[in-house]
């Protein structure tokens, strides 16, 4: 009886021992000793108190680990597209800069394309220069080749103006018109080689079709209207050409350009009444002094060459005005159209 009192106080001291110092292994250690000193009265306590003594040192021993919500976890994560703002910026940037790839890419195919078409024409004309008289000069000297150039061309012009007049013209006018737009983008930021082409192709258009071929008809208008030799009839050209004939070509070139740009006739009327004035008297600033010349000077039949010579500066101003309300309400409209998907989205 003493024996079975002595190893009960043991383990209550064990147990009061297990409580202070945690140690799984040494209390399955103890247990064992004492299991194998007093077999036939320890039994019972080998089996029910050592099961409840491993239990409660395994969970003692145990370290509760926080199990972190995965869902919660992407939603912080910037690499998932169902996350954060993170992961919106990252998304918005590598789209940006995707487009911005592509941007260079149009950006350098468009200007080879325009290198390609400046350097294809400018060498053909100027082979053609050069070249006038390339059935005759054979043993000629390079300086009876040059010494003959001008000449021999402008042979050729008169010839074609001969032979079909407002062909011609309407040749040189699309020309003139086509460099002035040319011109007018340059003079308006673009690089050389970074030029709108459809635009150019609109000027060069409404040259052609019309500036040509309503200027021969004009000039032989006026030779009809004022069929004096007076001292005055000078002057008076001049005026009816920089009143009557000048509104009528500014509004024809205004409105045409607008039907090429498919606008409607409210916005190109709209334009056209902002810009009439501004146009007209613009023009007062550098025909006056040109047609002092072509009504005083040059024949008939070859005003339009000096007309068109004077147009590349004019063009540059005319193409200036007619595009420059166009492309800023374009740029407006395309601006408002980028900024109203990003304030849904805000709102959303």
């Amino acid at each position: 009886m003493a024996t079975t009192l002595t190893s009960h106080h043991k383990f209550s001291s064990l147990t009061k021992t297990h409580k202070t110092y945690p140690s799984s292994p040494l209390l399955l250690l103890s247990t064992k000793l004492l299991t194998k000193s007093n077999p036939s009265k320890n039994t019972i306590l080998s089996a029910k108190k050592t099961r409840t003594l491993i239990a409660g040192s395994l969970k003692e021993d145990k370290k509760v680990v926080p199990v972190k919500d995965k869902h919660l976890n992407d939603k912080n994560n910037p690499l998932f597209v169902n996350g954060s703002k993170d992961s919106d910026l990252l998304s918005s940037s590598s789209s940006s800069s995707i487009v911005e790839s592509d941007d260079d890419e149009d950006r350098m195919t468009s200007r080879a394309i325009n290198a390609t078409i400046v350097l294809g024409c400018g060498t053909l004309a100027v082979s053609r220069l050069l070249t006038i008289d390339y059935d005759y000069w054979h043993g000629w000297t390079l300086y009876e080749i040059l010494r003959y150039l001008p000449e021999h061309n402008w042979i050729a012009y008169e010839q074609a103006l001969k032979a079909n007049p407002v062909l011609a013209k309407m040749a040189i006018s699309g020309v003139v018109y086509s460099i002035g737009d040319w011109i007018a983008q340059c003079y308006q930021g673009k690089p050389i080689f970074e030029f709108d082409r459809t635009r150019m192709f609109r000027s060069g258009l409404v040259g052609f079709t019309l500036h040509g071929s309503l200027s021969h008809y004009y000039y032989q208008f006026c030779e009809a209207l004022f069929p004096f030799e007076d001292w005055w009839v000078v002057p008076a050209k001049v005026a009816f050409d920089q009143t009557v004939w000048a509104a009528v070509w500014n509004s024809i070139y205004y409105v045409a350009l607008g039907l090429l740009r498919f606008e409607s006739l409210d916005n190109i009327y709209r334009e056209l009444k902002a810009t009439f004035w501004l146009l007209l008297t613009a023009g007062w600033k550098l025909w006056p002094f040109a047609h002092l010349i072509t009504y005083g000077v040059i024949p008939l039949e070859q005003r339009l060459l000096w007309v068109d010579c004077v147009e590349l500066i004019w063009v540059t101003i005319l193409s200036t005005y007619s595009n420059e309300k166009s492309e800023a309400r374009i740029s407006d409209a395309t601006s408002e159209a980028n900024s109203s998907p990003s304030g849904s989205a805000d709102e959303k």
